[in-house]
């Protein structure tokens, strides 16, 4: 019996891998959070399965449900939303399934920043304007963010800026980041990404927290800042330039 850990995507269900999908359809039991994974995956699992939503649930009873399906000898498809690499509490789950012996594996999805930035047709990193980008949220209740990783540290490189599960602070966030890129710098706040709901509200640094006011966001938004979301003045890089000669060019 395996746990199959599986990252559900931003919100469109036909952005799940065929991995995903595939194991899905083999797992008599699916937990799924309920609250943001889309509904349309349960589609594709078995008649007859045993499909929980796991958004009213605790990690105690998330567990009992693991040990009842190793008990029984059925594989487990476990849906979580976006990817499974970041914010995805699979950290305390694994821990919990390696304490008792259950054997689970791990499948990517697409993230809700790689979402956002097709939704916005950028590409997040451009040449000689931002060639990194961090990942980051701000302290909430679920946890506290460390000592170090505060929005001042990270706007202080100048890369570009995907903030999770902000959307409540987008006032501080501003407020914080203003002095460090400037309050003309690009702002977008990605709602929803990618399924029927989606809306993208773009402003600046300077105007952004008016413009959202205008236009209230709940929650499942994604905060992007950075030069790069707005630059059309960049240089092209060498990667396909005539003159430059990489291994699968063959050129002379």
């Amino acid at each position: 019996m395996t746990v199959h850990f599986i990252g559900a995507g931003p919100g469109a269900a036909d952005l799940m891998t065929l991995r995903g999908r595939d194991l899905i359809a083999r797992c008599p039991v699916c937990l799924y959070a309920g609250s943001i994974v889309p509904p349309e995956v349960l589609g594709w699992c078995p008649p007859g399965a045993r499909i929980v939503d796991t958004a009213p649930l605790s990690l105690d009873e998330i567990e009992s449900e693991f040990v009842a399906a190793h008990q029984a000898g059925q594989d487990v498809a476990r849906l979580q939303s976006g990817d499974l690499s970041i914010y995805s509490a699979v950290a305390e789950q694994v821990r919990r399934l390696e304490r008792r012996g259950i054997a689970y594996t791990l499948t990517p999805g697409v993230p809700a920043f790689a979402a956002a930035s097709a939704v916005l047709g950028r590409e997040l990193t451009v040449p000689g304007v931002a060639q990194s980008l961090v990942i980051t949220r701000v302290s909430g209740r679920a946890s506290a963010m460390p000592a170090g990783e505060t929005l001042a540290a990270f706007g202080a490189t100048g890369a570009t800026l995907a903030i999770h599960l902000a959307i409540h602070a987008l006032e501080t966030v501003a407020a914080e980041l203003g002095p460090l890129y400037g309050a003309d710098c690009p702002v977008a706040v990605v709602v929803e990404a990618t399924r029927p709901t989606e809306r993208v509200i773009e402003g600046t640094l300077g105007d952004i927290v008016a413009k959202v006011a205008a236009q209230p966001v709940e929650r499942t938004a994604l905060i992007l800042v950075g030069r790069a979301l707005a630059t059309s003045d960049f240089r092209e890089s060498a990667l396909y330039d005539a003159t430059y000669q990489r291994r699968f060019r063959g050129r002379e």
